[in-house]
């Protein structure tokens, strides 16, 4: 059910492609003289924008199968003759049915022993939905169209593009600022170092920037998963979505072997931290948070 996997890849793969449109920007700038554009506000949030947007928008074009490789997805064939794989497949379907999707996701599996499933996509006529093995065997089959339906209702919610939109918001200014900073602080330093220090501040500004800015991000995310509930609620029945988030909750208080709690801790499936600043980063609201919400709806 988490989607910590896809928005964590996200931000990667986005992060790595501002980082190196900002390089290339940065150095043809500097050594071409292009101070014009830097000195023009208008100009440098105008370029920024561009480059921002462009990052997540390669980002969100790309998650669909960098989801797939990252987690060695195997997507199941419709027509399978493996009656688990078709009625899951199918399951699916008749969900993606009631959100009213234009067309059904993609259903794929991969082997690992965490509960989790993920769904991602730049449309939601071209979506994945991907369980783990693990889930299908610890969780009953209403627990499973509970989990089911909360990832549809990400599908049918837009989350990912509601996301790649946010997230070009945070890379636009955090560019635009990078680089408003870098001009102070090579303006400051001699001629002859003034290229070099601009190059470094704006890099170092751009991941200080972005992960400033993940903490936007992140409070977003945990307002889409209170709506995928409840969405999943909707299509799957309260009951199976709540029954599917006691069950994680039973999952990870389970004593299991140290490697594997660690897993599950770095899956945000437990969000055992309610404060500190490491909760601003956290992308799902507490378990337990997420079902009095649904117990009050």
């Amino acid at each position: 059910m988490q989607i910590f996997k896809r928005i964590t890849l996200f931000l990667l793969t986005n992060l790595l492609v501002m980082v190196t449109i900002g390089i290339a920007w940065s150095l043809i700038s500097s050594f071409f003289g292009l101070e014009a554009i830097r000195q023009s506000m208008m100009s440098l949030l105008v370029f920024c924008s561009l480059f921002g947007f462009g990052g997540a928008l390669i980002s969100l074009l790309l998650s669909k199968v960098m989801a797939k490789w990252s987690a060695g997805v195997k997507t199941i064939d419709p027509n399978t003759n493996d009656p688990t794989l078709r009625n899951l497949v199918g399951r699916v379907h008749e969900l993606a049915r009631r959100a009213g999707l234009p067309r059904p996701p993609e259903v794929g599996i991969y082997e690992s022993d965490d509960v989790n499933a993920f769904a991602t996509g730049p449309t939601k006529g071209n979506a994945l939905v991907a369980v783990s093995t693990g889930l299908l065997r610890r969780m009953s089959d209403d627990e499973v169209d509970g989990v089911l339906g909360h990832e549809i209702a990400h599908i049918a919610n837009g989350d990912m593009v509601t996301l790649t939109l946010i997230t070009g918001v945070v890379n636009t200014f955090s560019m635009f600022f990078s680089r408003i900073l870098a001009n102070v602080i090579s303006n400051s330093v001699d001629e002859k170092l003034r290229h070099v220090v601009y190059f470094a501040v704006t890099i170092v500004g751009d991941i200080l920037f972005t992960l400033l800015g993940s903490m936007v991000v992140s409070y977003f995310s945990r307002q889409r998963e209170f709506r995928a509930d409840k969405g999943g609620a909707q299509y799957s029945g309260r009951q199976n979505m709540i029954a599917a988030l006691r069950r994680l909750q039973a999952v990870y208080q389970t004593p299991y072997e140290a490697e594997e709690k660690d897993m599950l801790a770095a899956m945000k499936i437990s969000n055992r931290s309610k404060g500190g600043l490491m909760a601003l980063f956290k992308t799902h609201p507490d378990l337990e948070d997420r079902i009095q919400a649904l117990q009050r709806a």
